[in-house]
């Protein structure tokens, strides 16, 4: 058995984002990730720099000709035999996220181990910070975990499958327990406390928004382990000290039984 090592980060699409891509870029090529999905990354320019930042990630998964469809990226020093994107549902209220145009990228890897299906999403951000069953974006977030949901369960049984991503749900909501339950996923840091989001002034104490979620292959195991990455600031080409995202890394080490 081989440990595949998977990292999952929001990016960050606004500020300075040239230099923090061209520095996250040059971090994943030094690190020994074998996948890598991104949110965020918004614009095919983007993506390609991180990519030029990257060479050892051979192979690649995004679509759209000037925005990227949900803004997702997927890297893997791995082949990808076929992918897709699926968009979620657009419901209200009107907010300017709606043109991001989110979804999921479902993606087979070609793993020494044989394949694994990789689920890169970023769901609808809740603007109110509630996150009760009753709330309008809450509502928004069933929704669109619902059509995943769907996705998931259309895998072949006998493949593994992996989702993160930005799921904007805390690890104690309700929808994500739900939604859990329902996709018959496990929660990699299951009771994990630490905010996967950037404290800031204005929040000092967020929650976990950044998930890394798994489900085995039918008769086999899937386990592993997980941590925060990136969370200290780095040196960008012309010498500042900066960030590289208002979200930490997350990075998992999964083994699958044969």
């Amino acid at each position: 058995m081989t440990a595949l090592r998977l990292l999952t980060m929001n990016t960050l699409f606004t500020g300075d984002v040239s230099a923090r891509l061209g520095a996250l870029g040059a971090a994943l090529d030094r690190s020994d990730y074998d996948v890598v999905c991104l949110q965020e990354v918004m614009f095919r320019r983007n993506a390609r720099l991180i990519r030029h930042a990257a060479p050892a990630y051979r192979h690649c998964a995004y679509s759209g000709t000037v925005l990227l469809k949900g803004g997702l990226v997927l890297l893997s020093r791995w082949p990808i035999s076929r992918w897709r994107f699926v968009r979620y549902p657009m419901t209200g209220p009107v907010r300017g996220e709606l043109l991001m145009r989110k979804g999921a990228q479902l993606a087979c890897v070609a793993t020494p181990d044989g394949e694994l299906v990789v689920v890169n999403t970023h769901l609808s951000a809740n603007r109110d910070d509630d996150w009760s069953p009753t709330n309008r974006y809450t509502r928004i977030a069933r929704a669109e975990l619902a059509r995943l949901t769907g996705l998931i369960a259309a895998v072949d049984p006998s493949l593994p499958v992996v989702v993160v991503g930005d799921l904007n749900l805390p690890r104690d909501s309700v929808a994500l327990a739900d939604f859990l339950a329902t996709a018959r996923l496990r929660d990699v840091l299951a009771g994990d406390t630490r905010p996967t989001y950037r404290p800031t002034p204005q929040w000092p104490s967020p929650p976990a928004l950044d998930h890394v979620l798994v489900r085995a292959a039918a008769g086999k195991t899937l386990t592993g382990d997980a941590d925060l990455v990136f969370q200290d600031a780095v040196t960008l080409d012309d010498g500042r000290q900066a960030y590289l995202s208002d979200h930490y890394g997350v990075q998992a080490r999964l083994i699958r039984s044969k």
